[in-house]
């Protein structure tokens, strides 16, 4: 986050360098520096004849550099951006000549998603050189809800722990689809507001009672009541939460219970360490592990995988949701 932010604040402060070539797993923050070069070093007036937006799948290298070696029109320099340029994937090496002598007139970005730029070769020590090189790497999942809290606090807002941890657990690591359920309770909910697993149930639709998160604790304390009334709720409600997601995040947790068994070292800080994991959940993984011996949790790993085989139509008739369900549970108490 540091590093996207400070490329964003060299750009508003005059310093634009000639190539931008922003790779990586996570298209967030690809899509964040892109985009705000987009909007804003050229005024509206001198976007019309000098910005101009490419798609990987649509062009070639040698256009590629044809479009960046013109000459802006009645403007100090030109835009060239290029969206989804990992379909150039096999001929990207081939820009490394205009790297070493780029247009200083254009600035061009390139959005290299879901790839990785090789370091030894001629391109990547060219851009290092006189552009920018940004590799936007994915977050670990206990990482993710202190990005939501910093993200939050950017824009005036602070949100609960557990509240930040139901939308990590509920939406993933992608940070762009976060992004956007932060900026419909921005759209709500004013300034210097706390969000709240509340404000998430009433505006974004994830039952603060309801949910993977509450099940997974439910089921390491062995809460069988608990866990019954959540799955019941599944069965009630399949759309909002699929089969397959609830088998995936369990099985995570169980194997993470494996390895939490096989650790030497059961102090809090360890454990958040090793198992990557935000230190709220430690004490889960101590309760858990007191409730499912090693032997168990291996077992419980291999129900599991069953289960998501019969979820998926494998090996039989599918069955459904509410059924599936009910048998899982079984199976792991």
């Amino acid at each position: 986050m540091e590093e996207a932010r400070q490329i964003v604040t060299d750009i508003r402060n005059g310093n634009i360098k000639p190539i931008y070539f922003l790779y990586g797993e996570e298209a967030y923050y690809i899509d964040a520096i892109s985009g705000y070069i987009e909007k804003n070093i050229l005024t509206e007036e001198e976007k019309g004849f000098n910005q101009m937006v490419l798609y990987g799948r649509d062009v070639t290298i040698d256009e590629i550099v044809s479009n960046a070696k013109r000459y802006p029109m009645m403007a100090e320099r030109q835009v060239v951006i290029v969206k989804e340029a990992q379909d150039l994937s096999r001929t990207m090496e081939q820009l490394a000549n205009y790297a070493k002598n780029p247009q200083h007139t254009t600035v061009l970005v390139i959005c290299y998603k879901y790839k990785k730029l090789d370091k030894r070769k001629p391109l990547y020590k060219a851009i290092r050189e006189l552009g920018v090189v940004f590799e936007s790497k994915k977050l670990y999942d206990n990482q993710v809800s202190d990005w939501i809290r910093k993200s939050l606090q950017g824009r005036g807002y602070s949100i609960s722990h557990k509240a930040a941890i139901l939308l990590t657990e509920y939406l993933g690591t992608d940070l762009s689809r976060i992004n956007n359920e932060l900026e419909k309770l921005q759209l709500i909910l004013p300034k210097h507001t706390e969000i709240t697993p509340a404000h998430i149930e009433a505006h974004i639709g994830i039952s603060k009672d309801y949910n993977n998160f509450e099940l997974k604790k439910a089921i390491g304390e062995r809460n069988i009541v608990k866990a019954t009334r959540i799955i019941n709720y599944f069965a009630q409600n399949p759309k909002e939460n699929p089969f397959v997601l609830t088998v995936a995040l369990l099985h995570n947790f169980f194997t993470q219970l494996l390895q939490y068994h096989g650790l030497n070292d059961h102090s809090p800080k360890n454990v958040a360490k090793v198992l990557r994991i935000n230190p709220y959940f430690v004490g889960e993984f101590q309760t858990a592990a007191k409730n499912y011996p090693m032997k168990k949790v291996s077992s419980v790993i291999s129900n599991l995988r069953e289960m998501d085989l019969k979820g998926k139509g494998v090996g039989g008739s599918a069955l459904p949701q509410a059924d599936l369900l009910k048998e899982l549970l079984v199976k792991i108490l």
